[in-house]
């Protein structure tokens, strides 16, 4: 796993800071989701979180150096992709991301506010 010196990132660094140097990327956080949620296969990740397939590559490559996710050689030539012990430990933060944007982002009249309001995530992936 990648790991920064807090005295080699920019600005005030702290450990949010070094946080986001692994998942603070854009799509980073919905990849972990996706997975969590059961979604293994690239093409299943990239329909889950709407991104484009270029960048989802990225962001798995990158997932994947910072030992937040680890590529699962299936056959024939289709890889899955599962979450590492680093990377089920982000259950708390999507939980508290899900409920923060229930509260605070999401109008209130959204039809679809409740559907997500009864997610949940799991420490378990399948």
């Amino acid at each position: 796993m990648s790991t920064a010196l807090l005295a080699d990132l920019p600005g005030r660094p702290c450990p949010i800071a070094a946080a986001l140097e692994v998942v603070g990327e854009r799509w980073a956080l919905l990849v972990v989701r996706e997975i969590m949620l059961g979604s293994t296969r690239f093409g299943d990740i990239v329909r889950g979180t709407g991104a484009p397939r270029d960048r989802i590559a990225a962001r798995l490559k990158s997932l994947e150096a910072a030992g937040v996710v680890a590529r699962v050689p299936r056959t024939p030539r289709r890889d899955e992709y599962a979450l590492t012990d680093s990377g089920r430990a982000l259950t708390p933060l999507l939980g508290a991301l899900l409920t923060w944007g229930i509260d605070h982002a999401v109008a209130d009249d959204d039809p679809d506010r409740t559907r997500h309001n009864r997610l949940t995530l799991s420490k378990e992936t399948p």
